[in-house]
């Protein structure tokens, strides 16, 4: 009975559960790219080590340089450290100290869990056939101006019943027990969710373990402190050894015997039933790691890290691997060719943009037989393309419009408004697949009632529609577009950005920079493929290399590093937005570290003086 029972609540609930992992931090374009290389292949013989966290725009940037540097380094007070860390936040969270540097992406593992819960109206709910108390807590809110909004929160010890207060869940909340439930009065469903974030954690402490470890065994203590969010750590230490290390708080599910409901955490699961609670965690010694891999290199770019029922389940939303690919094929490269990489090197893959989608696409679109003149002269920029995403290409501009109108056409008239394709690498995924396959039913739009389309038919109008919009907004020659008049990150201040008066917005928002890049581009200056306004694509950035940084073992005054706007928050300030130019342009800036760099470099010295 727990089976149907299972069965017929995760048919109630999936659809209104589906905003809620947007609500987390989920979606194409959040992710990252960190690479190491072993010295055996730079030119210094030490190892070098980049990453560039892609994160949200915003005004001011996320990230705050800094150097954390005891005047004495002692037991008492340990840290040489520099790199980037969050306005507040005690520690480093991406750099290096004087032994080791390290980087972070995201891991991507599935930390959490809904359960679908059986509540009554005298406050209790089921669990093994058994009614026990929900726990409630009351939280006050406190609103600046306005009067207090008191909420009342509660929870199973599956988590906090999170269709009291997520509008997209009361579907599942509203509805009814199947008939065939056992007699225990009126009840209905809840949505309670498991998330590790949601459990107290020690990875504040992880994050000062990290500002001093020194070798690999280090990284792999520090690791086991750092529970949330779970991410990819790539290091590299001045005794030449390059690793990776796994950390994160991985709950342990089981599989239950003759469920429909997999043990993957893909879906919801029957809060009542005490076999589908989660059976623990990984043990830290069991999360992937390694150190000096043969091949002298360690690409981590929010691809699986573990092959197929390999190591412990990690889950199953991972990036498909095109930027993580390219990074490996650019130092790949470079090794055969016998070429030792510098800093300058790592730097030129941070800005590649190389459209893996154009690789696949283009080929199709220069067959399809284009009778019209008029789009055939558009058609025509894709012929000597390199299939590169620079700011001053006018393919790229094309190709980008008649990507946008290939999703439209294909998936907008059978699918909801909600699930319309953004473009990330999962579509490129489903439309390589389906070019093989001329007459799939996914072609056929539906909106024209007596006509089947087939492959070739979609394409043509794709190519059709994304001439006629872009001779709108880039003019009639299509040797004159370029992507990045369409393609340009705009940061927004979260307060004042939008709904200030246009004095106020012009002094906080920094101008808009044109830019190359795109989605699941190695550059991956992200953007939706699903976001149109007043009936035309929206290329805007979504999504950006939060920071560029390269450390060099050999030397770390010779490292080099960039934000995305600046290192000050107010917009009154010279560093709120200096840096924003240099990083739209691919450039960086040396990341001095020594007292003598730091000295011979200072512009303003800030002394803070105890009061007692």
């Amino acid at each position: 009975m727990a089976q149907l029972d299972a069965q017929e609540a995760v048919e109630f609930a999936l659809s209104a559960l589906t905003a809620v992992p947007h609500a987390l931090g989920e979606g194409d374009g959040v992710g990252s790219n960190s690479w190491v290389i072993g010295g055996e292949h730079t030119a210094s013989g030490m190892p070098l080590l980049a990453n560039d966290p892609h994160l949200g725009v915003s005004a001011p940037g996320i990230w705050y340089q800094v150097g954390l540097h005891c005047v004495e380094v002692s037991e008492a007070c340990p840290f040489s450290v520099s790199g980037f860390s969050f306005a507040g936040l005690p520690g480093v969270v991406i750099g290096h100290n004087d032994h080791l540097a390290w980087g972070l992406t995201n891991l991507g593992a599935d930390v959490s869990d809904f359960f679908l819960e059986r509540l009554y109206p005298d406050g209790t709910y089921l669990h093994d056939d058994e009614r026990l108390p929900l726990v409630e807590r009351r939280e006050v809110i406190a609103v600046n101006g306005g009067e207090d909004v008191a909420i009342n929160v509660r929870s199973t010890p599956h988590g906090p019943i999170i269709s009291d207060a997520i509008h997209q869940t009361r579907e599942a909340a509203d509805t009814p027990l199947p008939e065939d439930a056992p007699p225990m009065g009126l009840a209905g469903f809840g949505v309670a969710l498991s998330w590790t974030a949601l459990e107290p954690g020690r990875t504040a402490e992880a994050i000062f373990a990290i500002n001093t470890a020194t070798d690999a065994e280090d990284i792999a203590a520090a690791a086991a402190l750092f529970e949330v969010p779970s991410q990819n750590i790539v290091f590299a230490t001045t005794d030449g050894d390059i690793g990776y290390q796994a950390p994160g708080r991985i709950p342990i599910r089981a599989d239950v015997a003759d469920s429909p409901v997999p043990s993957d955490g893909t879906w919801p699961r029957p809060g009542w039933d005490s076999r589908f609670d989660w059976q623990g965690f990984v043990e830290p010694e069991d999360m992937p790691a390694q150190t000096n891999p043969d091949e002298g290199f360690i690409v981590a770019a929010n691809q699986p890290v573990t092959g197929p029922a390999t190591g412990p389940f990690l889950g199953v939303d991972f990036d498909y691997g095109y930027r993580s690919q390219r990074i490996r094929d650019l130092i790949t490269a470079q090794i055969e060719a016998g070429a030792r990489l510098t800093a300058a090197d790592m730097n030129a893959i941070h800005l590649d943009d190389h459209n893996p989608y154009a690789e696949v696409l283009v080929p199709v679109l220069l067959e399809v037989q284009m009778e019209d003149a008029f789009v055939a002269e558009a058609v025509e920029l894709f012929e000597e393309w390199d299939y590169r995403n620079a700011p001053d290409s006018a393919a790229a501009a094309y190709f980008a419009s008649v990507w946008v109108n290939l999703l439209n056409q294909t998936f907008w008239d059978q699918m909801p408004v909600t699930d319309r394709p953004t473009g990330g690498s999962r579509w490129l995924e489903v439309v390589t697949h389906l070019l093989e396959d001329e007459d799939n039913e996914w072609w056929d739009n539906r909106a024209t009632l007596t006509v089947v389309e087939q492959r070739d038919e979609i394409l043509s109008l794709a190519l059709r529609d994304a001439r006629e919009q872009l001779t709108v907004s880039l003019g009639k020659d299509p040797q004159s577009w370029q992507w990045g008049r369409l393609h340009q990150a705009a940061p927004l201040h979260p307060v004042l950005g939008e709904q200030a008066p246009g004095p106020i917005r012009s002094f906080v928002n920094p101008d808009p920079q044109e830019v190359g890049g795109g989605s699941s581009i190695v550059n991956a200056t992200g953007w939706d493929a699903s976001a149109w306004e007043g009936g035309y694509p929206d290329y805007s950035v979504t999504t950006v290399p939060s920071m560029r940084a390269v450390a060099d073992l050999a030397d770390f005054d010779a490292s080099t590093w960039v934000s995305f706007t600046g290192n000050s928050g107010h917009p009154a300030a010279d560093a709120y937005d200096d840096q924003f130019g240099a990083w739209a342009a691919g450039e960086t800036f040396t990341w001095h570290y020594s007292r003598a760099a730091v000295d011979e470099h200072e512009a303003d010295t800030l002394t803070l003086i105890p009061a007692h």
